[in-house]
């Protein structure tokens, strides 16, 4: 069944991200927790067709992560941008990255490389985001995103970077909530605001704490 190879698809792109990107989550990981324990605050722009809602006041989520609003937020030096282009060359992306960089803003950018490298740069530097950005994160996506041929169908089915980059956030955000808590910085977290207690616990000491602390 398609469902079997698709969940195999999955599973093998996770297992791929899980053992290639692994110093690169930690080192992320670490560096944000420094950004957050330094005053630095923590914005995701859109995340592959914004998947970057699934870490934005969630329940088990960090207060720490903030939606990047064009015209809006005002990066400083020190603040961490996490901005994702598959292909690495799209160019409202690129832009934003490149001028967060000269600000001296850490930009962290999710990309799939086997894409990124098969494509031509638009931007006018001639770089794509993997060249220029503090960190990269490889989703492991393949060139033009889809995972599978499907017989059938013309085109390849089942994109990858969402799932991926989704998990790879995750995975970072682990490893920052865990350095914070070590350093002596536990990062407040959202409970389920549709469980009993939720939305006391959030209003109660989340709220509270991000707007003292910024965590």
């Amino acid at each position: 069944m398609l469902l079997d190879t698709y969940q195999q698809a999955a599973f093998d792109l996770l297992y791929k991200a899980r053992s290639t990107q692994r110093e690169a989550v930690i080192a992320i990981g670490e560096r944000m927790a420094d950004a957050i324990e330094h005053g630095g605050r923590v914005y995701l722009n859109s995340i592959c067709h914004m998947i970057e809602h699934d870490l934005l006041n969630r329940g088990g989520g960090p207060a720490f992560y903030q939606h990047y609003e064009e015209g809006k937020t005002e990066l400083k030096p020190g603040d961490v941008l996490f901005v994702s282009s598959v292909s690495g060359r799209t160019l409202p992306v690129v832009n934003l990255a490149w001028d967060a960089v000269e600000k001296g803003v850490i930009v962290v950018a999710l990309t799939s490389m086997s894409y990124a490298q098969a494509v031509d740069p638009v931007h006018p530097s001639g770089k794509k985001l993997y060249e220029f950005a503090t960190y990269t994160l490889d989703n492991c996506a393949p060139a033009a995103e889809a995972m599978l041929e499907v017989e059938g169908l013309e085109p390849r089915f089942a994109a990858a970077s969402g799932l991926a980059s989704d998990f790879l956030m995750w995975s970072v955000t682990s490893v920052c909530v865990e350095k914070m808590i070590k350093d002596g910085f536990p990062p407040s977290v959202f409970k389920s605001a549709n469980y009993p207690g939720g939305p006391e616990y959030n209003h109660g000491f989340v709220d509270k704490h991000y707007a003292e602390f910024g965590w």
